[in-house]
């Protein structure tokens, strides 16, 4: 069975209604940046920072996995397919997507201040200022912000130069270190990228398909069927 590595971004999960960040009327036209997604705006304003992960974690609730997230789901049939999402939602596993790596931290879950290897499913979309885990340590999303190492990216690079067949759903690639596992795969695999917006990308061999995550699998699929 063919290995079939997809990375996701904030366009795979954007037809399930959640607002992406860097888009016209993203959540980036609203908050800086530095204010809600770094350490050292945690350690300034956390009830800022908690709110607005909060806000995200209800908004989440509403939400269900699209045509894209489920045609992804449904390729395990026939491939082993294994997603590295920028994505901190869970809808590729709501879909049925079996192996997911999270490379930017996972909305509904939260974790120690202090201790990093401590992390704990959150029971609703709520985090309150106060909670704490086991060592005593306030509770804080369990979010990678900006300035703080990305410990999953060892573990998709190696992923990635397995690749028999690699995707890209929804990104500019314009985030790294994320951006750059492009250039992991191996010579010889076969790449598509799936966007509605075309990335500059200098990389040989690719496949562009200028649609929605939706639409762009249907197209996907297709093309799949002939390798």
């Amino acid at each position: 069975m063919k290995k079939l590595v997809v990375l996701s971004g904030a366009g795979m999960s954007q037809e399930s209604g959640l607002r992406t960040f860097r888009d016209m009327g993203g959540l980036w036209e609203e908050y800086d940046v530095m204010d809600v997604a770094t350490p050292e705006a945690w350690q300034r304003n956390p009830e800022l920072v908690n709110r607005f992960y909060n806000d995200r974690r209800k908004q989440l609730l509403d939400c269900e996995p699209n045509l894209g997230h489920q045609l992804l789901a449904g390729l395990q049939e026939d491939f082993d397919v294994q997603i590295i999402t920028q994505n901190v939602d869970d809808l590729h596993e709501r879909a049925g997507s079996r192996k997911v790596i999270h490379l930017h931290g996972e909305l509904k879950k939260v974790r120690s201040s202090i201790d990093p290897e401590l992390i704990f499913d959150l029971d609703g979309w709520e985090l309150k200022l106060g909670a704490k885990c086991p060592k005593g340590s306030q509770l804080r999303p369990h979010i990678v912000w900006f300035g703080e190492a990305v410990p999953a990216m060892d573990e998709a690079v190696e992923i990635t130069s397995q690749a028999d067949i690699f995707v890209v759903i929804g990104t500019s690639l314009n985030v790294y270190p994320a951006a750059g596992l492009v250039h992991y795969t191996p010579s010889n695999c076969p790449v598509f990228i799936i966007d509605p917006e075309r990335p500059a990308l200098k990389v040989k061999g690719v496949t562009f398909i200028e649609e929605k995550a939706g639409a762009g699998m249907q197209k996907l699929i297709d093309l799949l069927a002939n390798l």
